[in-house]
């Protein structure tokens, strides 16, 4: 009996599963065809899937408000999407498409916002919530933004510099603002007090000292952001309930104080074996708020989120080719793919990032431990697994074989884009993958477009100054 990669996976896991299944022996991500895509568009090429973000979309705006109204909560529940983790006009179109609110992090992010206002896709009484380190230009975009109309616009202060910048420049009217309150962030079990916001011990001085007679600001929102995002750990909860303890006393003292900013995000599914309950999550958040404040005599806050990485996360994946089997001594087997890997996930190596690896085709091969490398000259351009060390398995196939092996890197739609830097140099000048769109038209059927074609040399040339 052959001890087969579909064997593996099928006892390892609960399989066909959500976004992944088997047509023909081969691996359909959402119902699309890999195979289909591979045919017509060769490799390698990374696509995004847009009707899962509007899925995510909705599952935790669904979620939330179940949860509020089970708890006879009475804030409302805000969806913003945070920009910096995705930032196409195509992903963008299609959050803005289920009435998100948004979330900048520079100056060009406000570019962005008039970019879409132009356009139609938004209106001026989307609520905007102004994150990140507020340079000059920053600031002084933010305030033109908010005099042409954008009036649900909230400046996160990240530390009380900008509040004193703010309250420099002219011609400015009356700013609805929050403060971010400085956690302690968590590395390998060690503690420091992260750099981005106010210690939480001089929040409400700093209130009470400079901002609540200020008649040109109004308070509305105290954010706390943990980066490892929301998890049920008792770091998390601890910090939580700082943020909050924070916020009722704020309250106390802020008559227009109204939101709680949780920051921070859901996880997406980085493997089959992935668990999280995401309701009780909810619950125990939303729960916790409204007993704090009901003990303590305060009304119960408006509830905003800035899903970035689980909104966008799980419609992107990449798929490569292997070039070569190298066994390179009795006991190691390094696959090499058709693209660099620290080009294209730079997550994987840059933080140990795990995202779903999938064969395409050959579920019927015996599966081993394998090797995957990408084709620079890095010696950190391969993929890690936490369980096998450097090693992965998946089918074990002979070159002589006439398909090759096709791999999928899955769940990779946050972050990989901007981080390797898209369109720009890459290390070895190995080009930018082909990109493509996959949609669903009114009655359903797949659409796919190539958005942008694999990286050429003129390109890159441009860009290093040869072609001048």
């Amino acid at each position: 009996m052959k001890n087969t990669y579909f064997d593996l996976i099928e006892q390892s896991y609960y399989f066909p599963q959500e976004g992944f299944d088997l047509r023909n022996g081969n691996l359909t991500f959402h119902g699309v065809s890999l195979k289909h895509l591979i045919k017509k568009y060769g490799t390698p090429f990374r696509f995004i899937y847009l009707p899962k973000i509007g899925d995510q979309i909705k599952k935790a705006r669904n979620l939330f408000n179940r949860v509020i109204k089970n708890n006879a909560y009475k804030g409302v529940y805000n969806f913003c999407y945070c920009t910096k983790c995705n930032h196409f006009y195509h992903v963008i179109n299609e959050a803005v498409k289920h009435n998100v609110d948004m979330e900048t992090s520079s100056s060009f992010d406000i570019d962005l916002i008039l970019s879409l206002y132009d356009k139609g896709k938004i209106t001026k009484d989307i609520k905007i919530i102004h994150n990140g380190y507020k340079t000059d230009d920053y600031l002084k975009k933010i305030i033109e933004l908010q005099a042409i109309g954008f009036e649900n616009s909230i400046i996160v202060l990240d530390s009380s510099n900008e509040y004193f910048r703010l309250s420099k420049l002219k011609n400015r009217h009356k700013v609805k603002i929050g403060m971010r309150m400085s956690i302690n962030e968590e590395v390998k079990s060690a503690y420091y007090t992260s750099r981005l916001g106010i210690p939480h011990s001089e929040i409400v001085e700093f209130f009470k000292k400079h901002i609540r007679d200020d008649e040109n600001v109004e308070l509305k929102m105290l954010h706390f952001f943990v980066d490892s995002g929301i998890h049920d750990t008792p770091y998390y909860w601890g910090e939580f309930q700082k943020a909050l303890k924070l916020y009722v006393e704020l309250k106390k003292e802020s008559e227009k104080l109204d939101s709680f900013n949780l920051g921070g995000g859901f996880p997406v599914r980085n493997h089959l074996g992935f668990e999280y309950n995401y309701e009780y999550m909810i619950n125990k958040m939303v729960s916790n708020i409204k007993t704090a404040c009901t003990e303590d005599n305060v009304t119960e806050p408006d509830i905003y989120t800035e899903f970035g990485k689980y909104t966008v996360g799980e419609s992107g994946a990449i798929i490569f080719r292997v070039l070569e089997k190298k066994q390179q001594n009795d006991n190691e087997v390094w696959y090499i793919i058709d693209n660099s890997l620290m080009n294209t996930i730079p997550d994987a190596w840059s933080i140990q990032e795990k995202f779903i690896l999938l064969p395409v085709n050959k579920w019927g091969n015996e599966y081993g431990r394998v090797n995957i490398g990408g084709i620079s000259c890095d010696h950190s351009d391969y993929y890690n697994s936490e369980d096998l060390n450097q090693e992965v398995l998946l089918p074990i196939y002979d070159e002589k074989e006439k398909e090759p092996l096709y791999l999928g890197f899955f769940h990779t739609g946050a972050y990989q884009d901007s981080v390797s830097g898209y369109g720009g140099i890459k290390h070895c000048l190995i080009p930018s993958p082909m990109h493509v769109i996959i949609d669903r038209d009114e009655q359903g059927n797949i659409v796919d477009t190539v958005y942008r074609e694999e990286q050429s040399v003129g390109e890159m040339f441009k860009i290093l100054g040869y072609n001048e």
